[in-house]
């Protein structure tokens, strides 16, 4: 097996005593001393600070933003050309069969698209970009920078410290901020439903970096166990277990990601990878839903997990594809994929755990509602 790799924070989780775990190929902390439970619960009420170094930063670049964008827009269905300067926007990579290879953001940044992609997936995607875009575009991996995660309601707070104008940028703004003379590239998003920002910099100042942030009495720090949590609550997809190249975005409910303009009625219609595919889904439906799920009583219902319409016999209607507990919610939750004549919000459904079955409801997602700011 390939050595694991390590991220610019490595030596900082040590010294904090996280637990690390292998992850896409990298050594990451999936917990620290406080806890899953508590580090999830302080990102909800004050700032959780997150390693996401191990995701694939990339630069698409040619004569203009708008060749960069026409680009792009011919590997994923969103609006590129349209996104304004200083705005950032939630996409995917499709395939011939409509499926879902990849989902990344992207950034308008005056000159050059600034694409963020999974760990698991980037050098697929990077490739993928090479392959279809140059040579008439540079398609380029960024290597010498860290990616943190500020998350929570005391993230402006904390990062308008370092610099005041991290408190002027709304919901999906990008902006280069200075934080105690490093060149920043921020984005006001991230991915714990939670106010917050995405702080990319030089690998070089990772570590001072995160210490300055971590200074504030609001800032801990925040494994892969509550990012999971967090994001599940939310009501945010993980790739690999809640949407990949099986799944179309039409099932997985992330058709709101697909601008008008991109739609099959739009001025700049289809031209992506399995667009017949979608749109014939669009216009008729899928055979199947992705569906927020809440378990009876107090155990979660994890990934694997097979659901059933009856509380006996008959076959399997769809399977859960994320299940935790959820510390905000108090209780267990869950998300997955049922027939399209099972999905109405309100069935109950059967799940099935060691050769018993038990009661979930079908519920609206997110669970915890989203606290951005617009």
């Amino acid at each position: 097996m390939a050595e694991l790799l390590k991220t610019p924070l490595y030596d900082l989780h040590l010294e904090a005593g996280a637990k690390m775990v292998p992850f896409a190929g990298y050594e990451m902390p999936v917990q620290y001393p406080m806890g899953v439970m508590k580090e999830h619960l302080h990102t909800r009420a004050k700032a959780g600070l997150f390693d996401v170094s191990h995701m694939g930063q990339v630069i698409v670049q040619g004569d203009s933003y708008e060749a960069a964008a026409r680009g792009l827009e011919r590997l994923i269905p969103a609006d590129v050309l349209g996104l304004e300067d200083g705005r950032q926007r939630y996409g995917f990579f499709t395939n011939d069969a409509g499926g879902i290879e990849d989902d990344l953001m992207f950034a308008n940044r005056g000159d050059h698209l600034y694409v963020v992609v999974n760990a698991a997936c980037k050098g697929a995607d990077i490739a993928r970009m090479k392959t279809a875009l140059e040579p008439d575009l540079t398609v380029a991996e960024i290597t010498d920078r860290a990616l943190l995660a500020l998350q929570g309601p005391s993230a402006e707070a904390v990062l308008a410290a370092l610099d005041p104008r991290a408190a002027d940028m709304a919901f999906m703004d990008v902006a280069t901020l200075d934080l105690n003379g490093v060149e920043a590239w921020v984005s006001r998003s991230g991915y714990t439903g939670e106010d917050g920002y995405e702080i990319s910099v030089p690998a070089v100042h990772a570590s001072s970096i995160a210490k300055a942030l971590l200074e504030h009495d609001d800032v801990e720090l925040i494994g892969l166990g509550a990012r999971d949590s967090l994001r599940l609550e939310s009501g945010l997809c993980l790739y690999g277990n809640d949407i990949d190249a099986k799944t179309t975005p039409v099932e997985a409910a992330l058709t709101w990601a697909i601008q008008k303009v991109r739609r099959a009625d739009g001025a700049r219609a289809g031209g992506f990878p399995g667009a017949d595919v979608i749109f014939d889904q669009m216009a008729n439906g899928a055979a199947r839903k992705r569906v927020g799920l809440r378990p009876e009583g107090r155990a979660p219902m994890r990934e694997g997990v097979q659901l059933f319409a009856d509380a006996a016999g008959g076959d399997s209607i769809g399977i859960i594809t994320s299940g935790s507990f959820g510390p905000t919610v108090g209780g267990p939750v869950a998300m997955g994929y049922v027939t399209a004549d099972h999905a109405t919000t309100g069935t109950t459904v059967y799940g099935e755990l060691r050769g018993k079955r038990q009661p979930l409801t079908l519920t609206k997602m997110p669970f915890t509602p989203a606290n951005v700011k617009r």
